[in-house]
């Protein structure tokens, strides 16, 4: 006798028939293996369940691949979740689109209480790697759990950084866990999954397609609390997974970068826009997501004399010398400069220990 989980698998795998009519479905016969048992006629009777749809529940070989991935997870000790599961993403169970199934792998609760997605472009700077190891260290002691596509640049960095820190982290998968894309990242899987995990919609055996990758961007925006795109060119998977965040009514922050760089170009875009949210640190998302235990700041390991400041260090220092304690905007204000360009020098006197953002994107210089 078959399981209710081989029912649910089966269920996922019926062609055409997407996460809303699965939904429609169990909302009517409340178990998948119901589903299977029902005659035509009662099928049809569902809204939207049509004559093509309803005739294909029935092709047995959709039983046979049920089967087959049930035993291949077994092997693989791969766990299979379905959307009413307990342990199925509670944040993602509240997207209309989420998948009925997911395959996850790995020692990680995707329930905790803090779950943030970094995302950003495949060509990473300098700086976007600066920005993102700072953001890991400065979370350490926070409880907080990482979540990204562990595609080439800002995402396999997060992972890294979360791996040598010990960092809880998820990686998303466009495709089965047999095959793992990129495949030179396959070599990060070994330690993420001791502390860690990787989670996907699709079997194991299912290859990566172009088609999923922007569907897999929906699960890194739907099953955490905000977004935080750390360099984007104009277009790109990094904006796509922002705009889902935004769809679901998740906060988004962005990091904002130089004016003419063109991988800040989508960052510098969705603050314009109202969409996402300025980053200045880890201390300051918390602050917005009203996040608890929030870490005291990592002393940075070397103090910069003024002297090696550029001109709009300077600028900016002599300007919180004299005044002491200033909000971001009115630091702009003052010396006439666009809120972006403040909160990138800001950044860098942040990674140079010379200044301390407090709450409510307030600066000082740091004592």
């Amino acid at each position: 006798m078959q399981t209710e989980l081989f029912y649910q698998i089966a269920l996922s795998r019926i062609p055409q028939i997407g996460v809303v009519n699965a939904r429609r479905l169990m909302s009517y016969f409340e178990s998948a293996s119901s589903i299977f048992s029902a005659n035509r006629s009662d099928l049809l009777k569902i809204p939207h369940i049509g004559p093509v749809l309803a005739e294909s529940i029935f092709q047995t070989h959709i039983l046979k691949e049920a089967e087959q991935i049930l035993k291949t997870c077994d092997q693989a000790n791969v766990r299979v979740l379905f959307y009413q599961d307990v342990d199925y993403p509670d944040r993602l169970k509240q997207i209309y689109d989420a998948p009925i199934i997911l395959y996850q792998q790995g020692n990680v609760d995707l329930n905790v209480e803090c779950l943030l997605a970094v995302v950003g472009t495949r060509k990473a700077t300098d700086y976007g790697r600066r920005v993102t190891t700072k953001l890991v260290e400065e979370s350490l002691g926070a409880q907080v759990t990482f979540v990204s596509g562990l595609a080439y640049g800002i995402d396999v960095e997060v992972h890294k950084i979360c791996i040598e820190h010990h960092v809880p982290n998820i990686a998303v998968l466009a495709g089965g866990f047999n095959h793992i894309y990129p495949a030179k990242h396959k070599k990060y899987l070994d330690r993420m999954l001791l502390k860690g995990g990787i989670i996907s919609e699709y079997p194991l055996h299912e290859k990566p397609d172009p088609r999923f990758f922007p569907l897999r961007n929906r699960i890194i925006a739907g099953m955490t609390d905000a977004t935080l795109v750390v360099e984007a060119a104009e277009k790109g998977g990094a904006l796509i997974t922002a705009d889902y965040a935004n769809n679901y009514h998740r906060e988004v922050f962005a990091v904002p970068g130089n004016l003419d760089k063109l991988f800040s170009e989508g960052c510098n875009r969705l603050i314009q826009k109202n969409k996402a949210i300025i980053y200045t640190d880890f201390n300051q998302l918390c602050e917005q997501m009203n996040w608890g235990n929030i870490p005291n700041k990592i002393k940075p390991t070397k103090q910069l004399g003024w002297s090696r400041l550029t001109e709009p260090e300077t600028e900016l220092m002599a300007l919180l010398a004299k005044n002491g304690e200033m909000p971001l905007d009115e630091l702009a204000w003052k010396l006439q400069k666009k809120v972006t360009e403040i909160a990138i020098t800001l950044i860098n006197l942040e990674f140079q220990g010379m200044v301390k953002a407090l709450p409510g994107y307030v600066y000082r210089i740091k004592d």
